[in-house]
């Protein structure tokens, strides 16, 4: 049982915690709509709805039905403000609260006085006078007839008016409602004004303005009052907690320093161990980079002598293969010279008047031209030329790879830097058929008008 009573009573104070936070949620939202801010009004408001359907609360709901409405009809919207108004009075009809309800029929009468549905507006109006009479809320009741009497001026019938505006004014005195005597005296002087009967319209316009500035005096105390109240009572705390923050400040600083002091102590024996720590490891360091900087050294200088006996080798075969290049070109030149004796005496031998010799010396001339058109010790040279200039037919095929085999010939002995002479003799034709040749290869290469062709392949 005891268990039981423990978790009622658990359940009783999560709703009762829901239903205040619901309520203050409410309030949250007046406050939003009258800073114009209805977005974040709209927001509390559905919270606050939210809670009051989850922990069942009529009231609550009915009551934030209301305040939805209200908010709607203050945006014009009042459509959805009656909706949202009809729901709140159904759900205060169920729970048979009938100041709830009458506060919902004042709200309803005021939509149908916004939308000029007069006999609406006075019919819901009368309904919340009757039900707050039966209640004896007198301070319910002025501020509904000052509507009943704003309906009947709206429509004209400004004796009638007066009448509510009056009713209204004394049961305001008899409470002594300052707020509501003003807002009762001010529709009586705009009844009377309307009558065209401006002395008691100014009569009752001074009496309003005298009681809001009696109201706004009255508040204006209270709110210095108020305002003295919290200076003192806030002069007080502030006293007590600059006491408290002094001996917790002092107490702070002692333990700080004798924090600080032990700090130092070890810090200070921190730092001479790592010293003394960092001061070994240098040492080690420094040893260990000697060791290998020496190491390093005599590799270095095993690796440099290495490389310069390689140059010394490569320089030595260079050498030798540039010697075989040029005793083979010598050789060839050698050997076309002697034929070009020989076919020339040959050609002289033609032309004598002995015609018994002649067509062996035919027979003979036409061997050696041939012998001028052989290849076979080209094969040597282009192996002999690829050691001494490597990667040089590599590079030239990069830039132009339609060279024919003559053409790499004249690009092998020009790069040889041979004369023409020579270079003509070794192709067997002549220097005009080697010009010729020359601007055949400089048109294939794609070498401009004014740059040499021998500077060009030397740079290859």
């Amino acid at each position: 049982a005891v268990d039981h009573l423990l978790q009622a009573e658990k359940i009783f104070r999560a709703l009762q915690e829901n239903e205040l936070l619901a309520r203050n949620l409410n309030y949250l939202g007046t406050v939003y709509y009258s800073n114009k801010q209805p977005e974040l009004a709209f927001r509390q408001f559905r919270e606050a709805l939210q809670l009051n359907i989850a922990t069942k609360n009529g009231a609550g709901i009915a009551f934030t039905y209301g305040n939805i409405g209200h908010l709607y009809e203050k945006r014009l919207l009042y459509d959805s403000a009656y909706f949202f108004q009809q729901q709140a009075l159904k759900m205060y009809s169920s729970i048979r609260d009938s100041a709830g309800m009458a506060k919902i029929y004042e709200n309803i009468g005021s939509i149908f006085e916004d939308r000029a549905q007069y006999d609406s507006a006075l019919y819901a109006f009368e309904k919340a006078l009757f039900i707050n009479q039966t209640n004896n809320d007198h301070i319910a009741q002025i501020e509904i007839l000052n509507n009943i009497g704003d309906v009947y001026r709206k429509t004209s019938r400004f004796a009638e008016g007066l009448v509510y505006s009056y009713q209204a004014l004394e049961i305001a005195r008899k409470t002594g409602s300052l707020y509501q005597l003003s807002s009762a005296c001010r529709d009586m002087a705009r009844g009377f004004d309307l009558l065209k009967k401006h002395d008691s319209a100014y009569y009752y316009n001074e009496l309003s303005r005298e009681l809001v500035e009696q109201i706004y005096s009255a508040a204006n105390n209270q709110q210095t009052l108020l305002l003295e109240t919290v200076y003192d009572v806030e002069k007080k705390n502030n006293e007590i907690a600059r006491l408290a923050l002094d001996r917790k400040m002092n107490r702070v600083i002692m333990f700080a320093s004798v924090v600080t002091v032990l700090l130092l102590i070890v810090l200070g024996l921190a730092i001479i161990s790592r010293q003394r720590l960092k001061i070994r490891n240098s040492q080690a360091i420094n040893a260990q980079e000697k060791h290998l900087y020496e190491k390093n050294r005599e590799l270095m200088e095993v690796e440099l002598r290495n490389k310069f006996l390689e140059q010394e080798t490569l320089r030595a075969t260079l050498e030798l293969r540039s010697k075989e290049l040029s005793n083979h070109t010598l050789h060839l030149i050698q050997k076309n010279q002697v034929l070009e004796e020989l076919r020339l005496d040959l050609d002289s031998m033609l032309k004598d008047d002995k015609r018994d010799q002649r067509k062996q010396l035919r027979i003979l001339l036409q061997k050696i031209n041939a012998s001028f058109h052989q290849d076979n010790y080209w094969d040597d040279f282009r192996a002999v030329f690829d050691q001494v200039h490597q990667d040089f037919f590599n590079n030239l095929k990069k830039i132009a790879d339609n060279l024919t085999a003559g053409d790499l010939r004249l690009v092998a002995l020009i790069k040889m830097n041979l004369p023409s002479a020579d270079i003509a003799t070794l192709l067997g034709i002549s220097q005009d058929s080697l010009r010729v040749s020359r601007y055949r290869l400089r048109k294939k290469i794609g070498i401009p008008e004014g740059e040499s062709l021998t500077a060009f392949l030397q740079s290859l």
